[in-house]
């Protein structure tokens, strides 16, 4: 069976309306259901973890050694930069940096290349992180239910 191709329009997030422009895109929409977080946890609702859950598992379980991941910048420190809540992660430090810079050479701000990199770096590894931390969970809440299934 072929996947379905739906077009839609890139800015507004919705099925194209005009037939020819250039900032449509074609979306495999048969993938985007199946492969979706809405629909695993909806299949698999004991096994897959919410967004908001709390691990359930020891987290030294599997390593001999891991380090705790620990906040650089206070709270003190991110109220007095007025940082939006959405910005106050294990990356503050670096955009706090970043907007010192953007703040001193202002008019120049391309000078401050540096820290965007190094603070969009942060980002990103935090993110891939978090993913793979996600997966963890997944696939301990599995082994679980795969022992207790063996164990009955």
């Amino acid at each position: 069976m072929y996947p379905l191709l739906v077009k839609f329009d890139v800015f507004r997030k919705q099925p194209a309306r005009k037939k020819s422009a250039s900032n449509y895109i074609y979306r495999n929409v048969q993938n985007d259901d199946i492969m979706g977080n809405a629909y695993a946890r909806a299949i698999k609702p004991d096994v897959m973890p919410g967004p908001d859950c709390v691990p359930t598992f020891d987290p030294m379980l599997g390593f001999e050694s891991r380090k705790e991941r620990v906040m650089i910048a206070t709270v003190e420190e991110m109220e007095s930069a007025k940082l939006p809540l959405e910005d106050r992660d294990y990356c503050a430090h670096k955009l706090l940096k970043y907007r010192a810079c953007r703040a001193d050479t202002f008019p120049f701000v391309y000078k401050c290349h540096h820290e965007k990199h190094d603070y969009l770096t942060c980002e990103y590894e935090d993110y891939v992180l978090r993913m793979k931390e996600f997966e963890r969970e997944r696939r301990l809440r599995e082994r679980q239910k795969q022992i207790e299934k063996q164990g009955a």
